[in-house]
């Protein structure tokens, strides 16, 4: 798992069927002190996220596992917000 800051959305009018209905999320990866460490990754959003909340984001065939995606043609998921981190 990666945690992540969302910057935005991503609009794509023109994509695989099975995305359809589905967030597009903008997130750059950061570490503990929120400090960018790789920069715009686009994640399906299972949970809700908006512009500004820091996240957990899986990646790769993990990303598919997730339950409201379950198949998708993802390899990134946003799969939590979270609330606090302490270091």
């Amino acid at each position: 798992m990666k945690l992540a800051r969302v910057k935005g959305s991503v609009t794509a009018t023109a994509k695989d069927a099975q995305l359809v209905g589905h967030a597009l999320l903008l997130c750059d990866c950061v570490d503990e002190q929120d400090n960018v460490v790789e920069a715009a990754i686009v994640a399906a959003d299972t949970v809700g996220a908006g512009a500004g909340d820091r996240v957990l984001i899986i990646t790769g065939s993990a990303a598919r596992l997730a339950s409201s995606i379950s198949g998708l043609p993802v390899d990134a998921a946003i799969v939590a917000i979270v609330d606090d981190v302490r270091v």
